[in-house]
């Protein structure tokens, strides 16, 4: 679908959304713009959104912050984080624009602010990233958060700097109205530095159709340690559709934990590029759906050099209707020797009508590589049910107790204990159909 209202929306005001954005951020708008005529609603691979009705997801008239202006929504008065121990650093996104923090106790040389604010307060060390991994001519979505993403999270550690404390970001989709909000984060970890980002995705209004555009683009320096967690508890009414880009380069070690509770419609784009030899990284996630949700996960995983490892393990359980899709690929470039590659999607449906599509793919351009991969789809195991229920475990508990077990190894990557305890909680709460939603935060009751 190339003739829609955004094209049509963008030629009458792209003028005014460069009048309200740096220079920097508009140098890449026009050329988005003729990629997205190009391209529309698809990729330049027909299977990569094969299982998602994009002009229809679209189709609503949605408004966009063409003048870039400050939400009135306070979250540091609205939102409180209730992980307990988690002692984070904490910043804000509402719906397209990043909040400025009250106060912020960072290490010395270490920024945290909004997109907007890094092109114009520090434009010589942001342009060579910004947009620098995003593949416009491959991806119609990207090139639509390209034309209109006027602000996003930025964050800079400096080489050798370890962050004690998690960095928390906590996007907020807060709108009366149909919304597209398109952000834009840019993230640079450098030589030997150590940080972890915590990603909240949350939505206000149970009754507003709201979508979400981000783009994440993550670029770690040799040496550098950086983990980044995505927990989503939306609402029915939500799309929320996220492309992260992750840039490693020589012995960077990198892990990506993306796990979502509660949805509308999700689409994790995920892209892994292994630029420096010895790096390591370990990609995983978890759905857990029910009703009429539905989430895609399409991941790859590029080793562009010899001697990277990448582990991948992705798990979904659905229930009722829910749908769930698993394009994942692994490609190993000419050259890039010893390699080791391993990528593992296991799907529980509980009801004939939940439906889960995957599509594993490894394509290996070299010898001397240690690569697998493989994929299950099945129901509860019969025979570990009957053996609790011959102990007196009740067949409801019995249930929950083989689901919990199945989600173990996915909160094992989670390196930050208050977090694995809380979101193992939440897990808990969502099998048991009791919600999934953070006791402490206004939205979230």
């Amino acid at each position: 679908m190339k003739n829609n209202q955004f094209i049509s929306f963008f030629e009458e005001y792209g003028s005014l959304i460069e009048e309200n954005s740096p220079a920097l951020l508009n140098a890449s708008r026009k050329k988005a713009f003729q990629e997205f005529l190009r391209l529309g609603f698809s990729s330049s691979d027909a299977d990569f959104y094969r299982f998602m009705d994009l002009p229809t997801l679209f189709a609503t008239d949605y408004g966009i912050n063409v003048r870039g202006l400050v939400p009135t929504f306070n979250p540091y008065r609205n939102f409180h984080c209730d992980v307990p121990g988690i002692t984070s650093l904490l910043y804000y996104v509402v719906n397209d624009t990043f909040v400025a923090a009250l106060q912020s106790n960072l290490p010395d040389g270490v920024i945290v602010c909004g997109l907007k604010y890094a092109a114009v307060h520090y434009p010589e060390l942001l342009r060579q990233y910004y947009g620098a991994s995003i593949d416009m001519q491959y991806d119609g979505i990207s090139a639509l958060n390209m034309m209109f993403a006027q602000d996003g999270f930025f964050m800079y550690v400096p080489e050798g700097v370890a962050l004690e404390k998690p960095i928390q970001l906590v996007n907020i989709l807060a709108a009366n109205r149909p919304l597209l909000a398109n952000s834009h984060n840019v993230i640079i970890i450098g030589k030997g530095a150590k940080s972890k980002l915590v990603v909240c995705d949350h939505t206000m209004d149970k009754n507003v159709d709201v979508f979400a555009n981000r783009i994440t683009e993550v670029f770690v320096d040799d040496g550098a340690e950086y983990d980044h967690y995505k927990v989503e508890s939306t609402t029915e009414t939500t799309k929320n559709f996220c492309t992260l880009v992750v840039n490693q380069k020589e012995n960077s070690n990198v892990l990506t934990n993306v796990i979502s509770l509660h949805n509308g419609v999700s689409r994790n784009n995920i892209k892994v590029n292994l630029n420096g030899c010895g790096a390591n990284t370990m990609l995983c996630g978890m759905f857990i759906g029910g009703k009429n949700q539905h989430s895609d996960n399409a991941t790859s995983i590029l080793h562009h050099v010899p001697a990277c490892n990448s582990r991948e393990l992705f798990k979904y359980i659905l229930d009722e209707n829910a749908k769930g899709n698993f394009l994942g690929r692994i490609q190993v470039a000419e050259g890039a020797s010893k390699t080791e590659a391993f990528q593992i999607n296991r799907n529980i449906c509980l009801t004939r009508e939940a439906r889960m599509y995957t599509k594993p793919q490894l394509e290996i351009y070299n010898d001397d590589v240690k690569c697998s991969h493989g994929a299950t789809i099945g129901q509860l195991d019969d025979n570990a049910m009957f053996y609790m229920r011959q102990r007196g475990i009740s067949e409801k508990e019995a249930r929950l107790l083989l689901m919990s077990a199945f989600a173990a190894d996915i909160l094992d990557n989670i390196r930050i204990t208050s977090l694995k305890d809380r979101i193992r909680m939440l897990i808990d709460k969502r099998l048991r159909g009791n919600g999934s939603h953070c006791d402490g935060c206004v939205i979230c009751k």
